[in-house]
């Protein structure tokens, strides 16, 4: 026993520093307005991004400064419009850079490529193709904006979905709907931190609490009731806040709700270890879910809400996120049900695995409080 605690808190130490890093998923945001043959486009992408696929930090002190960037204007802008293809009725619409940007956002300084497109005539059928660091990061998400005869549309592109079509400016939106349901999926997939809160509440789910003190396994019918009252609490506490906050009836800075979000990780991981809530957790999933909920809407936020479809839109996105989360649900309730029956649940998994997430989410309270 002690040589696998020992091989498991090397692991740890290990995946600290892995996991607390990688948050934010690689992106940029590409607007596109279209008047008659021509189309005016704006650009925005993380310079950590372009250095890591071009080389900006010249003198690699890890600062890029504005000598640095200006020297490379050039080269930024065959590297990004190479990887952007326009096409108005199947015919190329040849880009060129008009102006070069610097924009600080919330996760670091990113470059703004403002171009030009000129088409051969008025476009009627009209082709976006992105490939923008697909080839050195299958996670990056393009946050298409395009604005055509008073039309504003917002795709995502990805992958496994790089294009998007639209004729004479009308979006269709229950494909968009769609969209934003894949992204549901894909955001708590690799939204570590609220994987990582779902599945504190749910280690101990299996776990049956006796009067003396000690715990046994709860038979599956039991153990799959608790994990549906705590996944409903939290579904319906960040349906609200989503929904509130995505149509601006809530509005909190990012600043505060990252940062409580960690905490949230944190008390929920430690209550395994030293119980404070050992009934009704699903209350504490309700309390704590409300604050997802303003995290989840931060990142609909950053993808953009289309105008048309935005109500279906946003279902769609949250319906992904409940699927996403199901699935993860579908995988842990099976095998932590048989696993509770060991001897080795409560010492390896339950106790050292809280530990272990509780260890992870305090370094990202720290990062996330300091920004």
């Amino acid at each position: 026993m002690p040589r696998i605690i020992q091989a498991l808190y090397a692991a740890l130490l290990v995946l600290i520093p892995v996991t607390a890093e990688a948050h934010k998923p690689s992106d940029s945001t590409l607007g596109l307005r279209i008047d008659g043959a021509t189309v005016q486009g704006t650009w925005a992408i993380a310079l950590r991004d372009l250095d890591y696929a071009m080389g900006l930090d010249g003198d690699g002190d890890g600062d890029i400064t504005w000598g640095e960037l200006r020297t490379r204007h050039g080269a930024i802008a065959a590297y990004a419009l190479a990887r952007l293809d326009l096409r108005a009725d199947d015919a190329v619409c040849p880009a060129a850079a008009s102006e070069h940007l610097v924009e600080d956002r919330s996760d670091g300084a990113y470059a703004v490529l403002r171009f030009t497109a000129e088409c051969a005539g008025t476009i009627a059928d009209f082709n976006v193709h992105y490939s923008l660091f697909f080839d050195l990061d299958p996670q990056h998400r393009g946050l298409l904006k395009t604005e055509w005869n008073g039309v504003n549309a917002t795709s995502i592109l990805s992958p496994e979905r790089p294009s998007w079509r639209a004729q004479d400016g009308e979006a269709n939106p229950w494909i968009q709907a769609a969209v934003y349901a894949e992204e549901g999926v894909w955001h708590i997939w690799i939204g570590i931190d609220h994987v990582l809160f779902l599945i504190s509440l749910l280690l101990p789910a299996v776990l049956h609490r006796c009067k003396s003190g000690g715990t046994l396994a709860k038979r599956p019918h039991a153990a799959f009731r608790e994990v549906v009252k705590v996944v409903t609490a939290f579904t319906l506490a960040h349906s609200i806040t989503l929904g509130l906050a995505s149509l601006g009836w809530i509005d909190l800075p990012p600043r505060l709700i990252e940062p409580l979000i960690a905490a949230s990780i944190v008390l929920a991981a430690l209550n395994n270890i030293f119980p404070v809530v050992s009934r009704g957790i699903w209350a504490v999933a309700f309390g704590f879910g409300l604050i997802h909920g303003l995290g989840f809407a931060s990142a609909l936020s950053e993808l953009g809400l289309p105008s048309e479809g935005l109500l279906l839109s946003l279902f769609s996105f949250n319906l992904g996120v409940e699927v996403g989360q199901l699935a993860i649900v579908a995988v842990f309730l099976p095998a932590a049900t048989y696993a509770a029956r060991t001897r080795f649940y409560q010492p390896l998994v339950l106790r050292f695995g809280s530990f272990a997430i509780a260890a992870v989410a305090s370094i990202w309270f720290v990062e996330r409080a300091l920004i």
